[in-house]
């Protein structure tokens, strides 16, 4: 049976898709806000903002140079003034070693029923989901934090973070999805059923040492990922395109000294994933293959 799906409403603040917008989700008490770091004052007259509340800060790195993505997730209670989520968002914009951060996703409630309890627990989980799922660099420099809850509690709050995880990604930030889904992938002479991603191979001799390299990858619904484990050969060609050798000085860090990949990396094609791993420009329809021998191009035509 199919998942059911889901209707969600998003209400533009600012009647524009790049300003302040108001998400639910229909029986659902969460209630969640896309705010711009240059609209935050606008939110003055949010009541509802003052409640506490767990907030994401999305923005791009400076430090590393190679301007990757970035998150902090933080929790903030109210306060004996009355202040609560909105007010520490006031506070990490005058603050500035938090200068980095362009937009804030806020979850609260609409019956105001976050405690001290459920926001420590939200704040851990959503920071651990984060982490995991290696999309973004999350600067918590310490771990939140889960807190003592009760099953029944427990079990409340994890419905929440589903429902929290679908608005993230309808508000782009998919901050919680890992590259591939952690299940077994289908090789091409396996029963194929919609949604499988295929696993795929390259392999391929370097004329000047001999030496073999080999790389998985699976095609998904945002491009190409090159799987943890492949061998990368170091970029030796003038051919390469640019954004290749961008993502070839960005993965420097994750491709050990036997150039072994030691994360996934997605890219928005299989050409740009196969100049990825060979070092040169080369055509990713031919270069990748099934385990049976079909490049993806005579697979993608059998289909």
């Amino acid at each position: 049976m199919p998942p059911k799906g889901k209707s969600i409403n998003l209400f533009l603040m600012d009647n524009e898709p790049s300003g302040r917008i108001k998400c639910t989700l229909a029986n659902w008490t969460g209630v969640a806000y896309k705010i711009p770091r240059t609209e935050l004052e606008k939110c003055k007259d949010r009541l509802d903002l003052s409640q506490s509340g767990v907030y994401f800060l999305f923005g791009t790195s400076d430090q590393t140079g190679d301007g990757g993505d970035v998150v902090y997730i933080g929790q903030a209670g109210v306060r004996k003034n009355g202040e609560g989520v909105l007010y520490r968002l006031q506070e990490h914009k005058r603050n500035p070693d938090k200068d980095y951060w362009t937009e804030a996703v806020v979850f609260i409630t609409s019956n105001n029923s976050f405690g001290p309890t459920e926001i420590s627990y939200l704040e851990n989980r959503f920071t651990n989901m984060a982490s995991d799922a290696k999309r973004y660099a999350v600067k918590n420099a310490n771990e939140p934090r889960l807190g003592n809850i009760t099953e029944e509690k427990e079990s409340e709050l994890e419905e929440f973070i589903e429902y929290a995880k679908i608005i993230m990604g309808t508000l782009g930030y998919k901050v919680f999805e890992p590259l591939i889904e952690n299940k077994k992938p289908t090789e091409a002479n396996d029963e194929i059923s919609a949604g499988d991603e295929i696993l795929l191979h390259l392999k391929r001799k370097r004329q000047k040492s001999g030496q073999v390299i080999e790389a998985k990858g699976r095609q998904t619904n945002e491009g190409f990922v090159v799987l943890k484990g492949s061998y990368i050969d170091p970029i030796d060609s003038d051919s390469t395109p640019s954004t290749v050798k961008e993502a070839w000085q960005k993965a420097k860090t994750i491709i050990d000294e036997n150039g072994i990949l030691q994360e996934d990396v997605l890219f928005k094609s299989p050409s740009y994933a196969a100049s990825f791993v060979i070092g040169g420009s080369v055509n990713g329809l031919l270069e990748w293959k099934t385990t049976d021998g079909k490049t993806l191009k005579e697979f993608e035509s059998d289909k």
